[in-house]
């Protein structure tokens, strides 16, 4: 497996080994020990999937009380993956990265994107649709669930909508401008 860097400190890309054959391939995406052995949590407790057509854009979601990690992975389709560091006291606190993500990359690897805990997560599906796997490292908390606006204009995050405007649920279209937002507490 290989732990690639972003231009958030905290933020990884993974790939796990592909193994091929003239059958396919096999991949162990996540392995305990593999995982704790490179310093990325290693205790997830609930998986979520989503399913989603062209142009829906889900987020900018995160938890107060208790936060989620996410391991977040394309089972098919097209994403623009983004996350927003809102850790206060962060060399990246509100800067965010965006990740185009395929079940497969254009040269044949499986990528999975690792999105800590204090980071608020969304993405924008390119193709004409996309079902989205990802394992937390908490359960989903109802109380402690917020939402910054994915267009908010301090982040100015450069959605790459190629002119179209995108399908956003009441609640996400309601959310927080990030000088507003009730942020986790500063660690």
């Amino acid at each position: 497996m290989r732990v690639l860097d972003t231009p958030l400190s905290k933020v990884k890309l993974v790939q796990p080994q592909l193994f091929r054959d003239s059958r396919g391939w096999f991949a162990e995406v996540f392995n305990q020990s593999t995982f704790s052995a490179v310093g990325l949590s290693s205790c997830f407790v609930q998986d979520n999937q989503s399913f989603s057509t062209r142009g829906v854009l889900r987020g900018l979601h995160y938890q107060l009380g208790k936060p989620q990690g996410k391991l977040v992975r394309v089972l098919s389709g097209h994403i623009w993956d983004v996350a927003v560091d809102l850790r206060p006291g962060s060399a990246d606190f509100g800067k965010w990265a965006g990740f185009y993500l395929k079940p497969l990359t254009d040269a044949g690897e499986l990528q999975l994107l690792w999105i800590p805990e204090g980071f608020a997560h969304g993405f924008l599906v390119l193709s004409e649709s996309a079902e989205v796997l990802y394992k937390t490292t908490d359960v989903y908390y109802p109380g402690g669930e917020r939402t910054i606006l994915w267009n908010d204009p301090t982040l100015n995050i450069d959605w790459p909508l190629g002119g179209i405007e995108p399908m956003v649920s009441a609640k996400d279209a309601q959310g927080s401008l990030f000088t507003q937002a009730e942020l986790p507490p500063a660690e």
